[in-house]
């Protein structure tokens, strides 16, 4: 065999090797849903008892409820805020503070989460200490509203890395354009930049919407009596055995990621078409 031909096939073997690493205990997931044996690791049949047994299961479906509202709004306010902290670090290069506040905003993607949820932890409730004394009322309990905090602390440093990729791409032709034209910043945002980065910050919503959505130790510090995720609702039931049912849940979640990924990869894919053709029409005439 030529050394061309065995490098192709030595690099499909690891290309292979590597998708079913990462693919295959997802399809054994889905496959034992459908599992008619209690134990995660018997097959004695074809089933769908467990679906049919979640809607009785009022902490899962609760904690997914919660869990997916968490995740919207961390996505929501990730992708806002990671848009201007990103609009900030491309378009003006020096300000006062601005190495700080680049680095600031990149510690989390560095910082364990067990260090980042002990300290909003620790924050929150000197906070609430403090308006306990102060008004007579504790705020914010936790909950909702401060697992949300700890995940969009994390999320902003996500979307902004992704979003800001995407600016230092963009040609500032186009905006210097606009602006000869008589566009105000504000237009010239709005009308040019923020169509053309439109991709990444869908990309960086449907990421921060994963990280959010299966995050344990950040909801584990910052959760609260009757605020309980998802993901911690199946990391306590594993220390007791888990039952078929988290196959359920987790495949359900599963087609729902994918349906997301597929129809955000079709609306990406025909943009891209359509401002090709468009920059092509734009040249011959």
């Amino acid at each position: 065999m030529k050394p061309a031909a065995l490098n192709r096939w030595f690099a499909r073997g690891w290309l292979s090797a590597g998708y079913a690493f990462l693919y295959l205990p997802i399809i054994a997931l889905v496959v034992f849903s459908f599992n008619d044996s209690p134990l995660p690791n018997v097959w004695r049949g074809f089933t769908l008892k467990w679906y049919a047994a979640l809607p009785e299961d009022r902490e899962m479906l609760q904690g997914l409820w919660l869990s997916l509202r968490v995740a919207f709004f961390t996505a929501c306010g990730s992708v806002v805020l990671g848009t201007l902290a990103a609009f900030s670090l491309v378009k003006y290069r020096r300000f006062t503070g601005r190495t700080l506040f680049s680095g600031m905003v990149n510690a989390p993607l560095v910082m364990p989460e067990v260090v980042v949820g002990l300290s909003l932890l620790l924050m929150l409730v000197s906070i609430q200490r403090a308006t306990q004394e102060a008004f007579g009322w504790g705020f914010p309990e936790r909950g909702m509203l401060t697992i949300w905090l700890g995940h969009l602390l994390v999320g902003l440093a996500y979307a902004t890395v992704v979003i800001q990729a995407r600016l230092q791409d963009l040609n500032p032709q186009l905006e210097e354009a606009a602006m000869d034209l008589g566009a105000r910043p504000w237009q010239v945002f709005t009308l040019v930049t923020l169509p053309m980065i439109t991709q990444s910050m869908l990309s960086a919503w449907l990421l921060t919407f994963t990280i959010s959505l299966d995050d344990v130790v950040l909801s584990a510090f910052l959760s609260g009596p009757g605020a309980t995720t998802m993901p911690l609702v199946i990391f306590s039931r594993a220390r007791l055995g888990l039952n078929p049912s988290v196959n359920a849940v987790a495949t359900i979640i599963v087609a729902i990621v994918a349906i997301g990924v597929v129809a955000a990869s079709y609306v990406i894919a025909r943009n891209e078409r359509r401002r090709a053709q468009e920059l092509a029409a734009a040249g011959r005439a």
